[in-house]
């Protein structure tokens, strides 16, 4: 082994250390960080597995064609090294902050090292004489010819297509990527490195099985990639199967293996879980895509079997190999590897199992309390790689720098076999506990709310099972009302139908089919059927949108239905969630006389001017927040770009915008744009989650127009939190000293840290209205301003239900502008004023008037009421020059900003 792989070089040894910790920080961080699944996808395999594979293909490059490493080589590959990480860091960088620029160049930095690393590979096969496995490196050179058109897809994909383009860019860029780039690579390493892991001799006809199986694999590659560019559906499946065969042929030599000499370590047995989550993956896939009727159906399929084959396949085969190959290139003789691999094998089957029962555990259908619970403990079975890799290095040097007359023997022990099976029950026990440990935090995931009453009411069973499908769609379910011979065992199929939301069905005897995204199903059983049962959708809303079910028993007198008021317009449900009828009890309560704390910083209400663009380009990322809304008080919203209201859209008439939304919320959502004319059907449609759409509309009128989500019940997704402005300047708009935007919403508490109170809402009782999301904001930290300022108030009114009369106490407006039109000017004939701007839910406008004084000029909803609860402010007017934006204010909604 050349020296160039034994001395610790830091731009080969640490970077896919640092890719690994990063993957846990996001995983750790995940909600508060930004697109967090696509982070951690990329982070692993873009990052971590990618620096590998440029690292150790050559490393087996240099072994099996029989050549060394040049100091000229270990240098080019180290600048190979530096511009990939760069790049990588970039197109991360890029993706999570929406600059298709930057993403764009971080991509061709990657392609560039990548394709120099390939053509290196080349020149080293031409100068080599003949190799058995040869063939191997044919394998890296096929992956690398395929990593710049995955690359130019994932580009292409950052810039937001539609939403069938969306879909089938990104299953030809995880074919191209995750099987081509990946896939080949470690297919092609493990023809040799398997039997060298499992010390056994190379399979007969491993060589043979080796050549037949790649063109057969870049054909599966090829074809599943090119259908979906070409938008040949049929032949996904075909393609897939394809890479499937390929995969059969090299497992022909891989078992033979496997069967003279058992995996007998962590190594070992990462690598075969990892290849099994490929078949697996790639067999779900295959009948998955096969029977999809849409683009959109393969898409939400993929987006199930992607995450199997980041972390059970990819994460497992990387820290495998280097389980194996680190103290093998570390060298030193036997005693030091003995003792670095000593170290990374530390509990190697409680790792295993906690790992592959926790990843299976998220891919079955199980509460999801329970799938958190078992993500949880996969993520640390992985994770523990880190600091026993550190133990193994800190080993492995100890040894070295010990004389190897003092060194131990060289012989490596074997674990005894009690030992494996009982840290292997061990960890199935560890995640069984797990599962348990959820249910008993939130015990509604097993459809538990407290102790429900018994759905036998003392019947005796029949012993006959009533078995019902049940539709979920269209805010109904289908039927809605079951009849069933008392005694009978109940079984219901609950089908989720929907195009794009997520629906559930809990019975008041507990059941509970766990939430269900589009397409998925699963099963509710009642052992015994005595008694009336009511069942409900328990998303946020549904159920009052009249998605409940009945089931009635025959051959007893039926009780009355059990329900709670309508809201106006719909049909009588019961409430949400499965609590109580909403009656303010437990909700979290507003003191207004309350202190937000020292360091407060409110919501900068300053409107940034106008920059010289006229195409307006955004991503839009729906998420779940817990954030303050006033001293003392959280909920839980749901956000368009982390904070309620929304980010700010500013533009001219005749300006373009292309927004990008993202769902990474916890059920469907969407969005319209006043600001826009366009047909509501595509644009507006709910996606679920996960799913994305670009939302495209010309700016030809001007004023203050609002933005919401569009699903229902409408009145709970604008209340909860999403909501925001767009601001498109009239023409010829005249200068001004400040210029501030007001939002106005309402807050109907819910629990502590929870979602709205939908009981206030239908009653049109709100706990609080408010100026851009925060209570009483501008009181701690009012506006500022300075005499003889002109300053302009856009104002919105984002309701739902309430409206708005906006007032600034002490002050006269000369300018008003309402609904797209001047009401008054500045020098009228008239000199009139204006004292209130009267505004609807959805309606804005904005005033101006100059502060001629200082002081403190309280403005106000002057619906007085409002303005006693929340609808309140001060600007404070100074003699001196006072900076109209607090530079750095974080977005409302963000904890900063409290």
């Amino acid at each position: 082994m050349s020296t160039s792989v034994r001395r610790f070089r830091p731009l080969r040894d640490l970077p896919a250390l640092g890719w690994l910790l990063a993957v846990l920080g996001v995983a750790l961080a995940h909600p508060v960080v930004p697109a967090p699944r696509w982070l951690m996808i990329h982070l692993l395999l873009l990052g971590a597995a990618t620096h590998s594979i440029l690292v150790w293909s050559q490393y087996f490059a240099e072994a099996l064609l029989h050549t060394r490493a040049t100091e000229a080589a270990v240098r080019a590959q180290d600048r190979r090294l530096v511009l990939l990480n760069l790049g990588a860091l970039l197109v991360v960088a890029g993706v999570v902050s929406a600059h298709w620029p930057v993403t764009i160049i971080g991509a061709t930095a990657v392609v560039t090292a990548v394709a120099w690393h390939g053509a290196a590979l080349l020149r080293r096969l031409h100068r080599a004489l003949g190799s058995r496995f040869a063939v191997t490196v044919h394998y890296y050179l096929a992956a690398t010819s395929l990593l710049p058109v995955g690359a130019l897809l994932g580009v292409l994909l950052a810039h937001g297509p539609g939403e069938e383009w969306h879909a089938r860019l990104m299953l030809a860029h995880t074919a191209v990527n995750v099987l081509g780039w990946l896939g080949l690579t470690v297919l092609g390493t493990l023809v040799t490195l398997w039997p060298t892991m499992l010390r056994t001799r190379i399979a007969e006809g491993a060589e043979r099985a080796t050549r037949r199986a790649l063109p057969v694999l870049v054909l599966g590659v090829v074809v599943t990639a090119g259908a979906a560019l070409l938008g040949l559906r049929p032949l996904v499946p075909v393609g897939l199967a394809g890479f499937l065969a390929g995969l059969g042929v090299l497992a022909v030599p891989f078992v033979d293996a496997a069967r003279r000499k058992p995996p007998a370590g962590f190594a070992t047995w990462s690598v075969l879980a990892a290849v099994s989550w490929l078949a697996g993956s790639l067999a779900f896939l295959t009948v998955a895509t096969a029977t999809s009727d849409s683009w959109g159906a393969l898409h939400e399929r993929l987006g199930w079997t992607t995450p199997a084959l980041a972390a059970g396949f990819a994460a497992q085969v990387l820290l495998g190999a280097l389980s194996y190959l680190v103290p093998v290139a570390l060298g030193g003789g036997p005693t030091p590897v003995r003792a670095a691999s000593a170290e990374l094998d530390r509990g190697w089957p409680l790792r295993i199992v906690v790992t592959n029962a926790g990843l299976l555990l998220c891919f079955l259908p199980v509460p999801p309390v329970v799938r958190v619970a078992s993500s949880a403990l996969a993520l640390a079975a992985l994770a523990s790689f880190v600091p026993l890799l550190l133990r193994g290095l800190r080993a492995s040097r100890r040894q070295r720098d010990t004389p190897a007359t003092e060194r131990p023997p060289t012989g490596q022990p074997s674990r005894p076999r009690g030992q494996v099976g009982g840290l292997a029950v061990t960890g199935l026990a560890a995640t069984l506990l797990a599962v348990a440990t959820g249910v008993a935090v939130d015990p509604s995931a097993l459809g538990r709310a407290g102790l429900p009453a018994s759905a036998a009411a003392g019947v005796a069973p029949t012993g006959h099972t009533t078995h019902v499908v049940v539709r979920a769609a269209d805010m109904r379910f289908t039927p809605d009302s079951l009849d069933v011979p008392a005694g009978d065992r109940l079984e219901i199929e609950v089908r989720n139908t929907d195009d794009s939301d997520v629906h559930d069905l809990v019975l008041d005897s507990g059941q509970d089919s766990g939430r269900l995204l589009p397409g998925e199903s699963a099963r509710v059983v009642v052992p015994v059927v005595g008694r009336d049962v009511a069942g409900w959708c328990s998303v946020l809303g549904h159920r009052q949108m009249g998605m409940v079910l009945a089931v009635h028993v025959r051959g007893q007198q039926r009780a009355p239905d059990r329900a709670v008021p309508a809201m106006p317009g719909m049909p009588a449900s019961a409430p949400s969630d499965g609590g109580p009828p909403a009656d303010g009890r437990g909700d979290a309560r507003m003191d207004p006389n309350a202190d937000p704390g020292p360091g407060f910083r409110a919501h900068d209400a300053a409107l940034a001017p106008l920059g010289p663009g006229r195409v307006h380009r955004r991503t839009l990322r729906i998420s779940d927040v817990v954030t303050p809304v006033a001293a003392g008080v959280t909920q839980r919203l749901w956000t368009y770009g982390g904070s309620a209201p929304g980010p700010v859209l500013h533009g001219r008439v005749g300006d373009r915008f292309v927004i990008t939304l993202v769902n990474d919320a916890s059920i469907g959502h969407s969005i319209d744009f006043h600001a826009g004319s366009v047909a509501p059907d595509a644009a507006m449609r709910t996606i679920p989650p996960g799913g994305r759409l670009v939302y495209r509309f010309t700016a030809h009128r001007s004023g203050i127009w609002l933005y919401h989500c569009a699903t229902m019940p409408m009145s709970a997704h604008i209340a909860n939190g999403l909501f925001g402005a767009v601001v498109i300047d009239p023409p010829g708009l005249d200068p001004v000293d400040r210029s501030y935007l007001l939002v106005q919403s309402e807050l109907y508490l819910g629990p502590q840290g929870r979602e709205l109170d939908l009981g206030k809402l239908a009653a049109e009782e709100p706990d609080a209205v408010v100026f851009n999301g925060y209570a009483d904001q501008y009181d701690h930290d009012p506006l500022r301003a300075s005499v003889g300022d002109r300053v302009r108030f856009w104002v919105l009114d984002a309701g739902p239900d309430r409206p708005s009369y906006f007032h600034v106490v002490g002050g006269q407006f000369d300018t008003v502008f309402r609904e797209g039109a001047y009401a008054l000017r500045r020098g009228n004939a008239e000199h009139g004023g204006s004292q209130v701007l009267d505004l609807g839910p959805a309606q804005g406008g904005f005033v101006e008037l100059t502060f001629h004084r200082p002081g403190h000029y309280p403005f106000v909803s002057h619906l007085m009421t409002d303005a006693e609860r929340g609808g309140h402010g001060v600007v404070e007017v100074s003699r001196r020059a006072a900076s109209a934006a607090r530079p750095g204010g974080p977005p409302a909604g963000s904890p900063s900003a409290r």
